[in-house]
């Protein structure tokens, strides 16, 4: 940590949440960029890999993905091959989004990337520490959410 830092910020859990997370989220773009995709391709294709197909509403709320980002990433990902857009036969006005071929292998093509960025970022820690920091993190989020 930078010396010039304040102690009254770096003693702060919140402080040094929010500049880790902007370090972890230039990595995760970074990586994902190399690999000619968006943080935003893998949320939705891994939403779909594991959930099948479903309405861009739905993808949205559980990539937790913002309504208008979804339907731009999603133009991008229909672009190239990954998803493939179809009327939904219960609501001729909503869209059904379903995943390629190409697009899972995509999508695992984008998990090595984005797991080769968690060793980067998270490479200080043994394996015991991660474990401990994903469940210290899941339930401030739950707690936030909930």
């Amino acid at each position: 940590m930078d010396e010039q830092t304040p102690s009254a910020l770096t003693q702060l859990p919140s402080w040094l949440l929010t500049q880790s997370a902007a370090q972890a989220q230039r990595i995760v773009a970074e990586s994902f960029a190399a690999g000619g995709a968006r943080a935003y391709h893998f949320r939705l294709l891994a939403t779909l890999v594991e959930f099948g197909p479903a309405s861009q509403a739905e993808l949205g709320r559980r990539s937790s993905i913002d309504r208008s980002d979804v339907v731009a990433a999603l133009n991008e990902l229909e672009n190239d091959g990954y998803v493939e857009r179809s009327p939904d036969p219960a609501d001729g006005r909503r869209n059904v989004i379903t995943i390629t071929t190409a697009g899972k292998r995509h999508q695992r093509r984008l998990t090595t990337l984005v797991g080769k960025a968690q060793e980067e970022i998270f490479g200080a820690l043994s394996a015991t520490d991660r474990t401990r920091l994903t469940a210290i993190l899941t339930k401030l989020l739950s707690h936030h959410q909930g």
